[in-house]
């Protein structure tokens, strides 16, 4: 077997990376994508499709349990942090196989939803792992790209599980969607055996012998005993809560919160429009989101790795919520226009492009924030506010949707993200953010 070494390589890392958010992208597409489509298309409320979507991400909110956790336990012998990553996708392939359980989604969509509620608790610990690894071993200079790749590998999985897994849905039924999922999931897992973090890493534990002492992380002081590789849990969350309440990085991240909040909160109620009111079938809008609407974003993101390595995380911050804001005012304005399919097809594609973009920004800005030995915990912590963005949106809709419109949600979201960016030109820089990547 071949030893792919990622500290080693930068290629790698890009590589690596892309396909561990590949295997967390298909999941998430058929969820909330595939399978939300579908329940709109078949006739379901608003306040239950939403309820499907905020259950199906809520496990992703508890992100700030896990990361102390993995951070606790952060040592292995396959390599650090690692067998987090290996284990809990096996159960997350797992979970996805009692999807078989499921007959008739419609009918049986509480079932449905706490079947992908189990396997979403699996799934998020699985995230959140990664998301330590990449920030430990990533140089500074290096995080605009890699989080382009890995952003861009959740687009593609997204896509495979939205658009594909769709088709499969509807022409072969929802158990061979349900066991295609768990097919990829299990081929993704057995990769991840053949990544190595430090060459002295094993592919395999070897029971009986003594734990070595790791190669530091930059920056950090080199752990002597296992007690220092497992910090204890008072200390880590301690730590995380100073970090967290620093007043830039509460106030810095309370601005991205409200971004991702005004995006997907129209995205939501877009895609029930088009179904809903607009009589678009539930197929061709999950084709459309997981084919240009994923495949576009990766094109862009891709490129945007390396702009936001070169120009720095604030200043794009700052050019993609000008640009946001001024979309959902225009669009909403145009609602006249969306019956027309080129008009709706272009709001799609655009509002697709909102998430990877505000990320290509906002995910180097948090690493940025996170103190060292703590970085798994505090990232996945941001994170976990992130997502409750997507779960909070998806709840919303449902009863926002009763009392108001879709195009009156966008205006009100393009104003709020133009108010954010007033507020992002009167904010000093956090001090992290001053020294240049190169450094």
């Amino acid at each position: 077997m071949p030893q792919l070494v990622l500290r080693e390589s930068a290629r790698l890392r890009y590589v690596t990376f892309f396909y561990l958010y590949v295997m967390q992208g298909i999941p998430a597409g058929f969820g909330l994508t595939a399978v939300y489509n579908y329940l709109i298309g078949a006739g379901l409320t608003a306040k239950a499709v939403g309820t499907f979507a905020a259950i199906v991400g809520l496990p992703w909110t508890f992100q700030f349990v896990w990361g102390p956790l993995i951070d606790k336990y952060q040592y292995s012998v396959i390599g650090h942090r690692k067998q987090w990553v290996v284990l809990t996708q096996v159960v997350a392939a797992l979970a996805s196989l009692s999807l078989l359980l499921v007959h008739d989604p419609v009918a049986q969509v509480g079932l449905l939803s706490g079947v992908f509620f189990v396997h979403s608790v699996f799934a998020s610990i699985q995230d959140a792992s990664v998301d330590a690894i990449a920030i430990s071993v990533v140089p500074v200079a290096e995080r605009g790209r890699v989080n382009a790749f890995m952003r861009g590998g959740f687009l593609l999985g997204w896509a495979v599980g939205g658009a594909v897994l769709s088709y499969v849905l509807h022409n072969g039924g929802f158990r061979w969607a349900a066991l295609a999922q768990t097919a990829a999931l299990l081929v993704f897992t057995a990769l991840t055996f053949t990544i190595k973090l430090d060459r002295a890493d094993r592919l395999l534990p070897r029971f009986g012998r003594a734990p070595r002492p790791r190669v530091p992380d930059a920056g950090q002081a080199i752990a002597t005993s296992p007690h220092d590789e497992n910090p204890p849990l008072g200390w880590l969350f301690a730590e995380l809560w100073r970090s967290i309440m620093e007043k830039h990085s509460l106030r810095a991240f309370a601005i991205i919160f409200l971004g991702y909040l005004g995006s997907y909160l129209f995205s939501n109620a877009y895609s029930f429009t088009l179904i809903h009111s607009l009589g678009w079938s539930d197929t061709s809008v999950s084709v459309l989101q997981g084919g240009w609407g994923s495949l576009a974003p990766l094109a862009v993101l891709l490129g945007g790795g390396v702009l936001v390595d070169r120009l720095g995380a604030g200043r794009l911050q700052v050019w993609v919520m000008t640009a946001l804001g001024i979309f959902l005012l225009l669009f909403s304005s145009l609602a006249a226009f969306w019956a027309i399919k080129p008009v709706a097809f272009g709001g799609v594609v655009f509002i697709s492009l909102a998430d990877p973009l505000l990320s290509i920004a906002a995910m180097p800005l948090l690493m940025a924030f996170c103190r060292p030995r703590i970085e798994g915990s505090q990232f996945t912590t941001y994170m976990a506010l992130v997502n409750l963005c997507g779960v909070t949106a998806s709840y919303l809709n449902g009863w926002l949707l009763d009392v108001t419109t879709a195009p009156i949600i966008g205006l009100v979201c393009g104003a709020l993200v133009l108010v954010l960016v007033v507020v992002l030109h009167r904010t000093a820089p956090h001090p992290a953010l001053q020294v240049p990547a190169a450094a």
